[in-house]
């Protein structure tokens, strides 16, 4: 009898256990599995495990003293009958997984239910079961309290334990107790074994159920990463029609959005997939709901056709999801995701897109930082060239005006040099960059006019490879450092000067050599040197900080400038430059000054 009794349980929890998967199956109810339940969701969970006590009343087997009934749907019992069920499991289940609130719900209603039924042993299944929901629900809150998950061997000591509770209850409470002892030993090995199996089985459900969540938000986290990163190339372009059209393919390729579009505050910037024959690039906002989320700078969804309020009354577009892209606060355009089909925006479409939204305003507002610090600094080396040459000025304009009185023609051609010279500064304070060619003319001139002032004073050599000329460096590199020769190192000198440039390749680098023969650098101010402004009575003092300042913002660290210097034998300064070099500030295509 008790073989046959096993057999007829294991069947009735198949019936439990399928009607569990299959639930499973359901998006919304594997939503509602987690530890911090809104009021709806115990609610709802109430209703689930009380169902399941509900049809296992139902699918019970009815039991007088040694003769078995599977007959079916059971409605009702006679007064000296019992059935066995597995009513428990419901409700140390619903406990386990929500709680004691939850818990006790489901054993309400499955016991209240059972009562109903009648048998000598109704109010002892019936507290019994109420009792079985509470006790598993403070037992999973205790162990997830003191970090442990809910594992399936954890639940299946707790059903077999309440089974067993629901036993000796039997024989606490059900009269006569001869009849209850009798009973308890034909149902308690089957119900007790098979419950707790039927436990173990849901529960490794359960656990398939929350496997599938992990997975499918990792691969979630996993995609939003994959589009950060090949989108991110786009977005340091700035919101534009191009970099907008490359972003929106990237996203409708990979998501299950069946078109993407891309906004700033009064336009539509792009428009790819579905939709694109009256959703026009470069044309107005057509959607109230972009606008709604433009002017409110909040997520606006919307799950028909109507909410979207879309001008064109054909248009297939069923669903949508937009997001504000902010920079520093402000909204500066939209991320719309649209659906052919309403029931594609689930909630895991909704987090992803609001995830890449809030990745998308931090790649923007980044770009945007980047910009404005390379502006600042393109406006700073500006700035630092407007001040090499502002003594020079009146230092020739008095050269030339003496010449005019013993040399007119003399000073006619230094004019002219003074011009070129000048000419050369203009440009070059337009420009990054310009060839070595133009660099060497424009010391050429200087020192014509220095030599005006200082004639038979010193001597200077220019040597350059000539496959050098047309390659590109900073403008005002040299002549700053061959004025610090003249005026610095040659200064207040007996003998006759001598500066040399020396202009090679060695290893893909411009190397540059500017060399004197004077009066040397103190030790305490060579250590400063590029560094930091050196006071200077002659000058400013801020030549090599400025040249070194420029030439780090200019290549990201990959040119050098240092400095050698022994007193009365001279200073050679060394510059370090990439022949061909790739990035950095060299990318840089406009200007403020542009």
């Amino acid at each position: 009898m008790v073989a046959h009794l096993i057999l007829y349980m294991i069947e009735k929890v198949g019936i439990i256990l399928i009607v569990a998967f299959l639930l499973s199956h359901m998006r919304s109810f594997r939503q509602i599995f987690h530890e911090d339940n809104t009021k709806l969701e115990k609610g709802v969970l109430i209703c689930l495990f009380g169902g399941f006590g509900l049809v296992s009343n139902y699918t019970g087997i009815e039991i007088f003293q040694d003769t078995i009934s599977n007959q079916g749907i059971l409605l009702d019992i006679e007064p000296e009958n019992a059935i066995a069920n597995t009513r428990v499991m419901g409700a140390a289940i619903g406990g386990l997984l929500g709680g004691p609130v939850v818990g006790l719900g489901a054993g309400l209603i499955a016991g209240i239910h059972r009562y109903t039924f009648g048998g000598f042993t109704a109010f002892a299944c019936s507290l019994a079961v109420v009792i079985a929901g509470v006790v598993a629900g403070y037992a999973g809150r205790y162990r997830l309290k003191h970090g442990k998950r809910i594992t399936a061997s954890f639940a299946i000591k707790i059903g077999m334990l309440l089974e067993a509770l629901q036993m000796v209850l039997i024989l606490l409470l059900a009269k006569p107790f001869e009849q209850a002892w009798h009973l308890v030993k034909i149902i308690g090995l089957p119900m007790i074994t098979i419950n707790g199996l039927g436990i173990l089985l849901f529960m490794l459900i359960m656990q398939s159920i929350l496997k599938d969540q992990n997975r499918a938000r990792a691969n979630q986290t996993s995609l939003v990463f994959s589009i950060a990163e090949r989108t991110l190339p786009y977005f340091k372009q700035g919101l534009n029609g191009e970099s907008s059209k490359a972003i929106a393919s990237i996203l409708l390729e990979s998501t299950d959005a069946d078109a993407v579009a891309i906004t700033d505050t009064k336009r539509v910037l792009t428009h790819v997939g579905v939709g694109t024959d009256h959703h026009i690039p470069m044309g107005e906002l057509i959607t109230q709901l972009t606008k709604n989320a433009t002017e409110k700078g909040q997520i606006c969804v919307a799950h028909t056709k109507e909410e979207i309020n879309c001008n064109s009354p054909n248009c297939p577009l069923k669903a949508a999801i937009v997001l504000p892209l902010k920079v520093q606060q402000n909204t500066a355009g939209t991320l719309k995701m649209y659906y052919a089909d309403r029931y594609k925006l689930d909630a895991v479409q909704q987090q992803m897109a609001e995830g890449l939204a809030n990745l998308f305003s931090t790649q923007l507002e980044l770009s945007e930082m980047e910009t404005q610090a390379k502006l600042l600094q393109d406006a700073e080396i500006r700035a630092l060239h407007t001040q090499i040459h502002p003594h020079f000025l009146f230092n020739s304009l008095n050269s030339i005006s003496v010449l005019c009185r013993t040399d007119p023609l003399k000073a006619r051609d230094l004019m002219l040099e003074l011009s070129s010279f000048f000419r050369s500064n203009l440009q070059g304070a337009r420009q990054m960059f310009i060839p070595l060619e133009q660099e060497l003319e424009n010391v050429t001139a200087y020192l014509s006019l220095e030599s005006a002032r200082f004639p038979d004073k010193y001597d200077v050599n220019i040597t350059a490879d000539d496959t050098l000329l047309d390659a590109y460096i900073p403008p005002f590199l040299l002549q700053p450092l061959v004025e610090n020769a003249i005026h610095h190192g040659l200064a207040k000198g007996k003998n006759k000067g001598t500066i040399s440039i020396n202009i090679t390749e060695q290893n893909g680098n411009i190397e540059i050599i500017v060399q004197d023969n004077g009066k040397g650098i103190a030790r305490d101010k060579l250590t400063m040197l590029g560094k930091q402004t050196v006071h200077s009575d002659t000058g400013a003092g801020t030549s090599i900080a400025n040249i070194s300042k420029r030439l780090e913002g200019l290549y990201n660290g990959q040119a050098s400038i240092s400095i050698q210097s022994h007193s009365r034998t001279g200073t050679a300064v060394f510059i370090s430059i990439p022949l061909h070099f790739k990035g950095g500030n060299m990318a840089i295509a406009e200007s403020i000054y542009s």
